[in-house]
């Protein structure tokens, strides 16, 4: 199981975090991973000057966007696998 923590915190948040779960439950549901990705929402993940940040297992990725969180997913979920 992956699991994806988004941080919903105040700087997130204003930086487009909603639309970046979103996004991910899109994208989770178009690729048919329901079973193989736990999807959370967090707060305050400790990196607000880099938001929208989140967390995949132990790595955090920062800076993620609803323009980029497609490649987000690519490189981090789908290639992962």
């Amino acid at each position: 199981m992956i699991e994806i923590s988004v941080c919903i915190g105040s700087s997130c948040h204003i930086k487009g975090s909603y639309k970046v779960i979103k996004s991910l439950q899109e994208l989770i549901a178009r690729y048919s991973m329901d079973e193989q990705v736990d999807l959370k929402a967090s707060f305050c993940l400790g990196h607000c000057a880099d938001g929208v940040v989140i967390k995949v297992g132990d790595r955090y990725i920062n800076s993620v966007n609803p323009q980029n969180v497609e490649s987000f997913f690519r490189t981090f979920i789908l290639e992962s696998e």
